[in-house]
């Protein structure tokens, strides 16, 4: 697993910028960016945002959690994985009568559903077979 501080140095350097050039287009000081680099210090949330936002990338790319440069790497705010899951859910029969219009709705529409079906995952995540529904 990456590091935050290497995809930080790595990041910078694909910029082609020094950490005193992106400390000074970012306001930061450079000696606190290069603690960051070092691992010694880690960003806050707002440092963390700020430095994702510069690089166009998610804060999980940052920290590590994810390979997934950025959030318009996924789908709908759907990473590979899920949207996967999301397919096979809506193609069973027994499940995809109510996402029957996803293919055909506008964007806005798909994205509520996508919610929806979220929603039902976590809810059914724990349930057992036989279980009734909700319990």
């Amino acid at each position: 697993m990456t590091s935050y501080n290497e995809r930080l140095r790595e990041l910078r350097s694909k910029k082609g910028l020094s950490q005193q050039e992106l400390s000074n287009r970012l306001g930061f000081n450079r000696a606190t960016y290069a603690r960051y680099e070092t691992g010694n210090t880690q960003p806050d949330f707002d440092t963390l945002q700020k430095l994702a936002d510069f690089f166009d990338v998610s804060t999980d790319y940052i920290l590590g959690r994810t390979n997934t440069l950025s959030s318009s790497d996924r789908v709908n705010g759907f990473d590979e994985k899920e949207q996967a899951e999301f397919e096979a859910f809506i193609n069973n029969p027994n499940h995809g009568i109510f996402f029957k219009d996803y293919l055909s709705a506008p964007e806005e529409r798909k994205k509520e559903l996508l919610q929806f079906w979220r929603f039902i995952r976590e809810a059914e995540r724990d349930r057992k077979p036989g279980d009734r529904q909700g319990e």
